[in-house]
């Protein structure tokens, strides 16, 4: 397996590696993100996916700053944070819906859009019907999606949502301009993106398996 580290902005890295799920016809590249960001004296895992014991240097540098608090962005992006709850004794956090065949045992602390986080991130509201909850981290200038962008083939799209794309989803992500990010991160695809692909995604048609 290719695992890789990427550096983003001060207190904020991220971990990138196949999906063991993954299947040849799924939607998504094999390749995810999983993020690290150390803010207000906080350290916090997003969406974090267990690399093996063999993936060192990821290990090594989540422990130098173990996790206080491990936040599910979207209900299927449940991953690892049990394990990482369990390990570390971090909070767990995320939504208060799951899939039954693919829910935590771990009792996360509900989250939604306008809550604030520990180490003062902020969840936002994409749009779609607490399917997701991005965050922002506020130190980092950062964005940071589950689903709702993607970046297939390295451009950043907004992932299509049936009937609420031009209603709902749309508005909601340019709401997000208002805020004075500088990064997007994204768990599939080409993961680090600037304010400038954001503003361009959204005038392009959104991203699916149809094409």
């Amino acid at each position: 397996m290719n695992f890789e580290i990427r550096e983003v902005a001060p207190g904020l890295w991220l971990w990138r590696q196949p999906h063991p799920a993954w299947e040849e016809g799924n939607d998504w590249e094999p390749e995810v993100s999983s993020f690290a960001v150390r803010s207000g004296g906080v350290s916090l895992l997003l969406d974090p996916l267990a690399p093996p014991p063999s993936a060192r240097a990821v290990w090594d540098r989540i422990e130098s700053s173990p996790p206080d608090a491990v936040v599910v962005l979207k209900p299927d992006h449940v991953r690892d944070v049990d394990l990482f709850v369990r390990w570390y004794g971090a909070r767990g956090y995320g939504s208060s819906l799951f899939w039954p065949d693919d829910a935590p045992r771990t009792a996360l602390e509900s989250i939604a859009p306008g809550d604030e986080l520990p180490g003062g991130l902020s969840a936002l509201d994409d749009g779609r019907l607490k399917a997701e909850t991005p965050l922002y981290l506020p130190e980092q200038r950062a964005l940071v999606f589950a689903d709702g962008m993607t970046a297939p083939h390295g451009e950043l799209r907004v992932w299509a949502t049936k009937h609420r794309h031009e209603s709902h989803t749309l508005p909601a992500l340019r709401a997000m301009l208002e805020l004075p990010f500088e990064h997007v991160l994204v768990s599939h695809g080409e993961p680090v993106h600037d304010r400038a692909a954001f503003e361009a995604a959204l005038g392009r048609p959104p991203w699916s398996d149809e094409e």
